[in-house]
């Protein structure tokens, strides 16, 4: 036998991103139980981008729920530094799960699957493959014959949602441009980009397409 063949492969180095410090305590000792290095964990964004410089982990396991901050936005932030990522969410529909994925997500793992898929996920991730635990793929498999509005809004990138909900939910491009800290003209252009995705004609038709899925899928 080679000698290289005893020496261990170094444990896989993750990243949790979870607001409630609990959460995070628990998910580091169930990792690490599983031979698994916790080497940084993060509340939100700026200490997750600090973190990926920091301690160079393998990759992150995000939640999408992080008070006023976009998950969504912190999957595509991760991604453009090459991370892979792994979203552990409470969220089970097809919305999510796909969103999760369009924005750069490997992997998507809800709160209610078992110990024992997590980790299953954490190891494919961390390979470079895509993951779908149980719950995830049924529901991705169950929006198969959703509408086409559904599949055409997960084809909107994570910033693109936040003008489309905000949208939906009756905001102008003042609004829009205040809550998300960019130009009006910036706002104008996630406008003609939605507008050939979703395949509407003009602002009036692109409102009204946003404000009818969100009064249809509001929770």
């Amino acid at each position: 036998m080679d000698s290289s063949d005893l020496i261990a492969s170094p444990p896989i180095r993750v990243l949790v991103v979870d607001d409630h410090p609990a959460v995070r305590q628990g998910l580091a000792y169930m990792l690490e139980s599983e031979g698994l290095e916790v080497c940084a964990e993060a509340g939100g964004r700026a200490d997750a981008l600090a973190g990926v410089e920091v301690s160079r982990p393998d990759l992150a396991i995000v939640d999408l729920s992080l008070e006023d901050e976009d998950g969504l936005t912190l999957v595509a932030d991760l991604r453009a530094r090459d991370l892979p990522i792994l979203v552990y969410s409470m969220h089970k529909d097809a919305t999510h799960v796909g969103s999760a994925f369009a924005a750069g997500a490997l992997g998507y793992v809800t709160k209610r699957e078992v110990q024992a898929v997590l980790v299953q996920a954490v190891r494919e991730v961390a390979r470079g493959r895509r993951f779908a635990s149980p719950i995830a793929a049924a529901a991705l498999a169950e929006s198969v014959t959703a509408s086409p509005v559904c599949d055409a809004v997960q084809k909107l990138s994570a910033h693109e949602r936040k003008v489309y909900e905000l949208l939906g939910r009756g905001a102008d491009t003042f609004d829009i441009a205040t809550a998300l800290h960019i130009s009006n003209r910036t706002v104008d252009s996630y406008y003609a980009r939605m507008l050939v995705k979703l395949n509407v004609t003009g602002m009036h038709d692109l409102r009204r397409h946003a404000i009818d899925y969100y009064q249809k899928h509001a929770r």
